[in-house]
């Protein structure tokens, strides 16, 4: 039997739509050996592998194997206590939107997201969706935030679906590559795609009225083919992302203001919350590193502790 080579294109599961040749679409199941590997995440196959697959007789697709992965992204499947879920493998970039109303994304959420994209050396940018409904105190949070994040090597970028304000910008840092696109609930994320592709036709839902938070219209990842010849995998909005693969005392690697601090400290073991001749806290003093970082920092390991205790 003839063996195929695709990209998977959504995940609902237990079945998945893989794009190969000339455009055509399969939707395909796993070898019973190939779930008996050993993975330890709740799905062995994500969006954005490459797969090779043969074709039944019924015209769906078995698939046999996954080409080594150039990298990917897992969060914790936050209940289901020590499992992980990889939301997307093969990434170019990865972006976050961002809004600072309706709803407001914490600078712990966006923390989050970036230690784990960091983890995976995937790089990042902040998109700040809505941007035609912030009043004077939401630009002035969004002029801070821009000044936090920029110097750290995350571009942060201005727009509006609704009124296509710097859409074509957007666009372009699309072009050629394949972005993961997430966010909260509520940010925009399928509405940005829409706005840029209108073919791809997306459901969106508004705001609840209630609450001020987003309403979940994708389910599952999937990967969306561009005009521009950019892929964009869109996401379910996320309430948080759980660290995975990251201990401790190595947390702090993954902030790059104080990465520079590595092996600077008195003692070598040193996680910077009250330890005598800590670099990173002397920063902290110096006005060197934003203290929102700092306790975005030592919320994550409380959540590691957490986490160990569980």
């Amino acid at each position: 039997m003839s063996e195929y080579k695709g990209i998977v294109i959504k995940s609902t599961g237990s079945r998945y739509s893989v794009l190969y040749e000339d455009n055509k679409h399969i939707q395909c199941n796993l070898r019973g050996k190939l779930k008996l590997e050993g993975f330890k995440t709740t799905n062995p196959v994500a969006v954005g592998d490459k797969v090779f697959f043969e074709i039944n007789n019924d015209g769906t697709g078995v698939i046999n194997r996954i080409e080594e992965r150039k990298n990917y992204v897992i969060r914790k499947a936050t209940r289901l206590s020590r499992q992980k879920h990889i939301i997307a493998a093969n990434i170019d970039m990865a972006l976050l939107v961002v809004t600072l109303a309706e709803p407001f994304t914490s600078t712990g959420f966006i923390d989050r997201y970036l230690v784990t994209i960091d983890a995976y050396r995937i790089p990042a940018k902040l998109i700040f969706n809505k941007y035609d409904i912030y009043d004077s105190e939401q630009l002035e949070k969004l002029e801070e935030l821009t000044s936090i994040y920029e110097p750290l090597g995350y571009d942060c970028h201005a727009v509006s679906a609704k009124t296509k304000f710097n859409i074509d910008e957007f666009e372009s840092l699309l072009k050629d590559k394949t972005s993961l696109l997430s966010g909260m609930s509520g940010t925009g994320k399928s509405t940005l795609i829409n706005t840029i592709d209108p073919s791809l036709n997306l459901k969106t839902r508004s705001i609840s009225k209630a609450h001020g938070k987003g309403k979940h219209t994708t389910t599952f990842a999937e990967m969306f083919e561009l005009k521009n010849g950019g892929r964009i995998i869109d996401t379910p909005g996320i309430k948080e992302f759980g660290l995975v693969d990251v201990e401790k005392n190595e947390l702090y690697h993954f902030f790059p203001e104080m990465r520079k601090y590595f092996n600077k400290c008195k003692f070598d073991n040193c996680v910077h919350i009250h330890e005598p001749g800590c670099k990173v806290r002397e920063a902290i003093d110096e006005g060197e590193i934003h203290y929102s970082r700092y306790l975005s920092y030592l919320s994550m390991l409380e959540s590691y502790d957490d986490y160990r205790r569980r």
